[in-house]
């Protein structure tokens, strides 16, 4: 078989170790052929690609990024998108399609299987936001850079007697925020999922500083919005899949909360910093398991499927479920969080 490879959206900690697990046996196990399509779905429309080998995919492990490149075309928002794609696939020959990706690159992917395409998913996510896996790979990286970072401003914050606001990704989930916030031992965390009042949020750090807490620590996702009504924010452009470019809520949140309590707050944005460099130990096992058994779905023609983590199982979702809704934070976990505010 020709077996076609993207990688699209954000980039991502293990997309290079999904792409060397899917090469290393289809290539070195079942003698199939590779190629990775450059940038995403715009690869597939535009028609470049790049042959993956296991020769030319060694020592790509613990790179972050993606050695193929990433970009958030969305084939049905581009000009004869769709149909220049089938095209594309038809002249080289691909017989199937492995699409790593988050909840647009895989929201096309089960697009195009009604289109006959045949095609696996691999879940992709920082935000670890898609429904049918436990987890994606990414999370934990993300996670882990976030807590270091709190850890980090805790030390600044209480030689400083300051309020440090850091702001993390997570547009329409807070699981970053939630995770690094407990780990970190924030005394605030701010989720999309939690509309917030800003005034709470000033009472909640007056507390502590009441308590001889001269310092605090607050979270927000970039996703987080105020209550209506309590706090003014921004406008912002939107992408090719209809996604606000967040941003900035830390920024506002700092100046309210100076303003309004009079003690110095300072912000830190993280963003794609969370993005960048090596995956973790976690992220790089899960990513190659995914790779391993998106080729095995591939081998066996089990299309329209996408690979997730079911306790510590690696097993087969359909992919128009796995995209369905999104994984938004257990109420229960933001509440175990919560004894720990102010």
């Amino acid at each position: 078989m020709r077996i076609g490879v993207l990688t699209g959206g954000g980039d991502c900690p293990g997309l290079n170790a999904v792409i060397r697990a899917v090469v290393r046996k289809g290539e070195g196990v079942y003698g199939h052929n590779i190629i990775g399509f450059r940038h995403g779905w715009r690869g597939v429309v535009e028609c470049k690609t790049i042959d993956l080998t296991v020769s030319n995919t060694r020592g790509i492990l613990h790179r972050g990024g993606t050695i193929l490149g990433t970009s958030r075309t969305n084939p049905y928002k581009t000009e004869d998108g769709v149909s220049r794609a089938l095209d594309t696939l038809k002249r080289e020959r691909v017989d199937a399609l492995v699409a790593i990706g988050g909840e647009d690159t895989l929201g096309v992917a089960s697009r195009l299987t009604d289109e006959g395409v045949r095609i696996v998913g691999v879940p992709k996510t920082i935000d670890n936001d898609l429904s049918a896996t436990d987890f994606t790979f990414g999370f934990d990286t993300a996670v882990q850079v976030a807590t270091d970072a709190l850890d980090r401003l805790h030390t600044t914050a209480e030689s400083h007697d300051r309020v440090m606001v850091c702001e993390v990704m997570g547009r329409h989930a807070g699981w970053i925020a939630t995770y690094a916030g407990m780990a970190g031992g924030a005394d605030v965390i701010l989720i999309p999922e939690e509309p917030f009042d800003v005034d709470d949020v000033c009472e909640r750090i007056r507390h502590r500083h009441l308590r001889g807490a001269g310092f605090s620590i607050v979270v927000v996702a970039e996703g987080a919005v105020p209550k209506e009504g309590t706090m003014a924010t921004q406008d912002a452009d939107v992408d090719q899949f209809g996604h606000v470019r967040l941003g900035g809520i830390g920024t506002i949140l700092q100046n309210e909360i100076e303003g309004r309590t009079g003690f110095e707050t300072r912000v830190t944005i993280l963003g794609h910093i969370q993005r960048g460099g090596t995956p973790t130990a976690y992220d790089r096992v899960l990513a190659t398991r995914f790779g391993i058994e998106a080729i095995d779905a591939v081998h066996q023609s089990d299309f329209g499927t996408m690979v997730a983590l079911r306790g510590a199982d690696i097993i087969r979702v359909p992919l128009a479920d796995a995209v369905r809704e999104l994984k938004t934070v257990d109420r229960r976990l933001y509440d175990a969080a919560s004894v720990f505010f102010g």
